[in-house]
Order: C-alpha cells, then structure tokens, then sequence
C-alpha cells in the first residue's frame, strides 16, 4: 500500500469507523508533594498538577488538529492518594479530592484518576481513611474518579476490604441518587490493578513509573468490525489474522500520538493501551464485532470463545505494532457505553452471569452494571470477590464497576448521558451471600503465584 492510500485508508477509517484516540493521559508523581500538613501538602498538590498539565490540553488540540485525529478525552493520573495523605495528620480525605477536582478543572482536563488505595494485602491509616472518604469524595466533586485494588495473584483477596468496598459502593451510589447513582460510575474495585493504566475511572500512577509521563488509550471497534465485514464466513484463523492486522493500524495511530505529546511536553512517552473501547454511538460496537464473527445476538452461546479470539488477536497486533504497549490492552464490554451490549440486555440475550463468563477473557470485568438500588451491600461484595477470584486464579486484571441504581429496579433504564451513556437494570441473585462475606480475612495466594 503507497502512502496516498494509506492516508485514504487512516481517512476512512476516522470518518466511517469511528477511529479515535480515546485518551492521552498525563500520569504525575505526587509522592514528593506528602506532608504532615495536609493543607500544605494539598497546596503542592495543585502547584504540581498544574504546573506539569497545564500545557496538555493545547498539545492534544494541536496535534489533533494536525492529523485530523479525534482525541475525545485529556485526562491525568495521580500517585494513589492514600500514599501521598497517609503522611499527613488528617483524618479525612475529602480536601484531597477536591484539591484534585480544582487542579484538574485549571488545566482544562476531563477527568482525573488516582484517588485510590492499593489494600490487596492490608490496610495503612492512609487506607482506611482514603477509603471511607470515597462516597463524599465522589459526590462532592466533579471529574474525580477513584479505585481501590482488593487482591493481586501474589496476594490473595483481602476479604475484610471486600466488604467494606460493598458498602462503599452502595454509600456512593446513595449519594449521588438524583444523578442515579453516578459516583459509582467513578469508583472501580480492582484485583490486579496495572500501574500505567490511561482509562478512567481505574487510572492511578503507578510509585514505579517516572515523575511524568504520556500514555495513550487507543480505540477502534468500528475498525475491527468492518475489517472482518470483508471475510464473511472465513475460518477462524483469517478472522483472527485480520483482527491482527486492523489492531496494528489502530496502535501505529495510537503511538504517533503518544510521541508527538511526549516530545512537545517535553516528558517520557509511557504506553499505548490498545483497548478497544466503545461508546454508545452507532459504528462504535464490541458487541457487533463479536456478532460479526456468527453471533445473533451477544450472549448467546459461543459469545465467550468470540470474545477469546478478539482479545488476543488485539493483543498480538498492538505489540507487533508497539514496543511500549501496555495498559489494560485488549477489550472493553462496558454495558451502559456500547450500543450492542445495551440492546442485548434490552432483548434479555446476556445476563450478569454470562456477562461474569465473558470477564475471563475480556480486559476488565464488570463494567458499568446497572443493578437494582435494593441490591444488598453483601451481594455487591459478593460479585467484587467472584471477579477477584477470576482475576487472581487467571494472571489477569479484573474489575467491578456496578452502580445500584436508588429508586429502580429490573425493567427500568439509567440515563448517564456522554461516553456513560444509558443502562438497562441487570438482575442479581435473590439469594443471600453474606454469611460467605461476613467471614472476612484474607483468600490466600494461588499455587501458581509462586514462582521464584
């Protein structure tokens, strides 16, 4: 293909695939900003937020501008705010997240990620109090997101955090009830959480990455899809070799954006995650792409091995394309933001159990769920510590983000509105798990986690 073409080809693939980068990602230190003053330590907060940031914004506009490449979202990410207040003698961490939300509207961004703890194997003070301030957190500011990571494969489940997490996610959810629950949209529960992750809400800077530095969150379902439109009934390994090469594409974009932030910043260029990633538009589908490999409806038997081949052949086309890819890389099933997937629950071709299935091989787990407000802080622990136990027996990342809706139940629909788009209330099990959640302790580490 001479350069004329692929220029046609990048063209199409923006205009009618929906293309896009999704994120460039400022990630900062905040480590050198703890105190023993929190206000104090607040201040260095905003100072280096803004000093660091304040030129992202206009670089992503101009490079956007340059390659006719959409960039939908500028985002930052920040050193776990639990290591950083911990030093400080506050005993909550509210201010911390609205010095977050402050820094974060100066510099013009859309959101802001890292008001998180890392409590796989226990608590620190700082912990447990960043914890208990996530409800208020949330609903008393804007564009701040939050996770907390409840197990690693090395670690085991940290049941105790487990349950606690339950209650703060329903806490959350009450609080934000005229939104319909939105602050839980901006809390994630991790096991196996990655230190460069650009996505939000679960973005949070690694302690090992550098002081500053760029990631890009590269997106394409649409690209996918309509690749696999030209091999209709081809075997498998055509579907997964095309795959291949649209993902390749996708990260080649992905990478020239993440270098040309990168030098004009004046930082180091960290990853491109290769996630694709929908949005509620039409064109914009991980659920078609899997009903472009045979499927009536995503759901339905065989949704599983679809979506196994799609994550892998995604895998292996960035890190062709890619020697710095990492992040979450591979594919989103996000029910309230992909059009597919909304329209599947609708037609009641995919429940919460099918979808708990899919979570073991897509890249994260699950992610916007609308449930029922009278859903039981027990029973989300409960689906919290099933996605911990996949994410930890498997070597992967897993994820909960699940909003009980207050005020609505199965048959009824949230509005979100933006790249949250809407959800259809998904039913849990009637029966009770609290017994199972009110033990406590730790899930020890897998067999396999040892392998020095």
């Amino acid at each position: 293909m001479n350069r004329q073409e692929n220029i046609l080809e990048t063209i199409q693939m923006i205009a009618e695939d929906k293309l896009d980068i999704r994120t460039v990602t400022m990630g900062i230190s905040l480590l050198d900003c703890a105190d023993s003053d929190g206000e104090k330590a607040r201040e260095k907060i905003y100072n280096k937020i803004t000093t660091y940031a304040e030129r992202l914004v206009a670089v992503a506009s101009e490079i956007e501008q340059e390659l006719g490449v959409p960039i939908v979202n500028k985002r930052i990410s920040v050193t776990p705010i639990s290591l950083v207040a911990g030093a400080s003698s506050d005993t909550d961490y509210v201010e911390f997240a609205k010095t977050l939300d402050a820094a974060a509207k100066k510099v013009g961004v859309d959101f802001i990620g890292g008001f998180s703890a890392l409590v796989e194997k226990g608590y620190t003070k700082g912990d447990r109090i960043l914890i208990e301030s996530i409800p208020r957190a949330l609903s008393e500011t804007d564009i701040v997101c939050s996770s907390v990571n409840i197990g690693s494969t090395k670690a085991g489940i940290n049941m105790d955090a487990v349950a606690q997490m339950g209650r703060i996610v329903k806490e959350t959810a009450e609080l934000t009830a005229d939104a319909g629950g939105l602050g839980a949209a901006k809390l994630v529960v991790f096991a196996n959480a990655v230190d460069d992750n650009p996505f939000m809400a679960g973005a949070f800077h690694g302690v090992g990455e550098a002081d500053v530095v760029v990631h890009v969150g590269v997106s394409g379902p649409g690209v996918v899809k309509r690749s696999l439109e030209k091999v209709k009934g081809q075997p498998f390994d055509v579907v997964a070799e095309t795959i291949k090469i649209a993902a390749f594409k996708i990260t080649r974009m992905g990478q020239l954006v993440g270098t040309m932030a990168a030098d004009r910043l004046g930082v180091p260029f960290g990853i491109v995650d290769l996630s694709l990633a929908p949005t509620p538009a039409i064109g914009d589908s991980v659920a078609r792409i899997l009903e472009e490999m045979g499927l009536e409806r995503v759901g339905t038997h065989g949704t599983t091995a679809a979506l196994a081949v799609l994550n892998d052949a995604v895998k292996k086309g960035g890190l062709m394309a890619c020697g710095h890819v990492g992040g979450l890389s591979g594919s989103f099933i996000p029910v309230s933001e992909d059009i597919g997937m909304i329209e599947a629950v609708e037609l009641g071709s995919i429940t919460i159990d099918k979808l708990e299935a899919m979570t073991a091989i897509c890249s994260v787990g699950l992610d916007m769920v609308a449930v029922p407000g009278k859903t039981s802080a027990a029973t989300v622990s409960a689906l919290i510590a099933d996605e911990a136990a996949i994410g930890i027996m498997n070597h992967k990342t897993t994820a909960v983000r699940i909003i009980p809706v207050p005020g609505m139940d199965v048959g009824d629909e949230v509005e979100f509105g933006g790249l949250l788009g809407r959800a259809p209330l998904l039913a849990v099990s009637e029966f009770s798990s609290e017994d199972l959640i009110g033990r406590g302790g730790q899930i020890p580490a897998p067999l396999h986690s040892f392998k020095n």
